[in-house]
């Protein structure tokens, strides 16, 4: 993989399940964090249903080759009338970070979001993640919210 790769952001497909798997897996080790096989298949069959409330991903390929993924969800708030959009998971594997994996599949998202009528996208991530930080500083707006989790 060069610096001129091509990128392509693609839906994910019931084919990509191993593939899925071992990006999500990077992305959850990175956060020093884990899930049951339960919420693996879960979540898999999840991103692949129908339901309103599903959510959605993304893989990013490079030469065929699967590099990275995000999952996404719309739903509604109190203070629009249109649905907003959450970028949940975004990761990118080491090997092909730099190249503009991350970028294309927040534009991605931004995409999907417009042609969904909702404009508005957000999404978290932990102050100390400084390379993802940079891009987002590019591409998105620092909201000066402070996030809270049940005790």
């Amino acid at each position: 993989m060069g610096i001129t790769a091509q990128i392509n952001v693609r839906p994910l497909d019931t084919s990509d399940e191993a593939d899925w798997r071992e990006l999500w897996t990077a992305y959850l080790r990175f956060y020093e964090a884990s899930v049951d096989e339960s919420v693996y298949a879960t979540t898999f069959a999840r991103l692949l249903g129908s339901d309103a409330q599903d959510f959605q991903c993304l893989i990013a390929e490079i030469d065929g080759t699967p590099v990275g993924l995000t999952h996404y969800l719309f739903h509604r708030h109190a203070w629009k009338i249109e649905n907003v959009c959450y970028l949940q998971d975004l990761y990118a594997d080491p090997s092909a970070r730099g190249l503009g994996v991350g970028r294309a599949l927040i534009q991605a998202v931004y995409a999907a979001a417009d042609a969904k009528d909702a404009p508005a996208v957000y999404w978290m991530t932990q102050d100390f993640n400084q390379d993802a930080r940079k891009l987002y500083d590019r591409i998105g707006t620092l909201s000066p919210f402070i996030k809270y989790v049940r005790n």
